[in-house]
């Protein structure tokens, strides 16, 4: 697909009240392994993750560069009209980054599941345009090393 080509211990919260749908009031659902805010602490460090959405119905998976705003929305730029923005737009997606050492398989893995919208650019020559996907449900896990 020719998608915009640009490319340990435990911490658990405790139960908070949820809404009906799994999200706690005014925040994002913590998920099992690592609180929110380690789980968003991480993602931070990554600069790379992986973009999920369809395309006629069938999956597509897109690495790319992105940053985090202040309210854990995940920040991604794009060319304007491009497939990717065209794609997501008002729909639900998820965003993936990890960190996993490959000698030994430890590290960790944080998804992001919401609303994608897209921010278009002004009308300046080589403006990008902007999507931001609204975190609904956060999900961070430690990967532990392989069982011998």
């Amino acid at each position: 697909m020719n998608a915009d080509r640009e490319a340990a211990s435990v911490q658990v919260e405790p139960p908070v009240a949820r809404r009906p749908g799994g999200v706690a009031p005014g925040g994002v659902a913590p998920g099992p392994g690592l609180d929110q805010a380690r789980a968003l602490d991480l993602l931070r460090r990554a600069g790379v993750g992986r973009v999920v959405y369809t395309v006629g119905a069938l999956p597509a998976v897109l690495p790319v560069r992105f940053r985090l705003d202040p309210l854990g929305g995940v920040l991604l730029s794009t060319a304007p009209g491009s497939e990717l923005a065209r794609a997501v737009d008002g729909a639900v997606i998820a965003f993936e980054a990890d960190e996993v050492d490959g000698a030994d398989g430890t590290g960790w893995c944080v998804t992001v599941l919401g609303r994608a919208e897209v921010r278009r650019p002004s009308p300046a020559p080589g403006a990008r345009a902007e999507i931001r996907i609204a975190p609904e449900l956060v999900v961070g896990r430690h990967l532990a090393p392989d069982p011998d």
